[in-house]
């Protein structure tokens, strides 16, 4: 097992935990009537009407996690995140051409995330906004940077042939 597998590992192991902590934590709103309103989009979705908390949907439990006990929720994210950079790290070593596709289309998809959650107005909303904005704006600088650098030693080939 290489260095990028144990990374991988431990990157899966926060995942699974701090998932199992924030479902744990989202919990919680099954005693907490006056929310189900407001924090189960999934259950409404799906046509539901709550009449208890055993009518609430098991993912509505991250929703009302990441809107008032957001550190679990925001460790989820992270560790996502990290295990997406691992895998691409893996994917991309010795593929330049995939790596500027990889790392521009990985920073896209969380700059879109970013703006999909940024006119959400709880505290727990902030941390979903903010970290994707940053690593998203990190790999496209990252990829812009490859492009460059894949650039300048093409121009630099064709200096050598002159």
């Amino acid at each position: 097992m290489g260095k990028y597998g144990l990374q991988m590992i431990i990157g899966m192991a926060l995942f699974v935990l701090s998932t199992f902590f924030a479902w744990y934590e989202g919990s919680e709103i099954v005693e907490n009537p006056f929310e189900w309103k407001y924090s189960t989009p999934f259950t409404h979705l799906m046509m539901q009407e709550i009449t208890d908390g055993r009518n609430i949907n098991q993912l509505d439990y991250f929703v009302y996690a990441l809107k008032f006990r957001p550190l679990f929720p925001a460790m989820m994210i992270v560790s996502f995140i990290y295990i997406l950079s691992v895998a691409g790290i893996v994917l991309t070593k010795k593929k330049s051409n995939w790596a500027k596709c990889y790392w521009g289309s990985l920073g896209l998809i969380l700059l879109f995330f970013s703006i999909v959650v940024s006119d959400s107005f709880t505290v727990g909303d902030s941390p979903f906004f903010w970290i994707p904005l940053i690593t998203g704006l990190f790999f496209m600088a990252a990829s812009l940077l490859q492009w460059v650098r894949k650039m300048k030693q093409q121009n630099m080939e064709i200096t050598k042939v002159i």
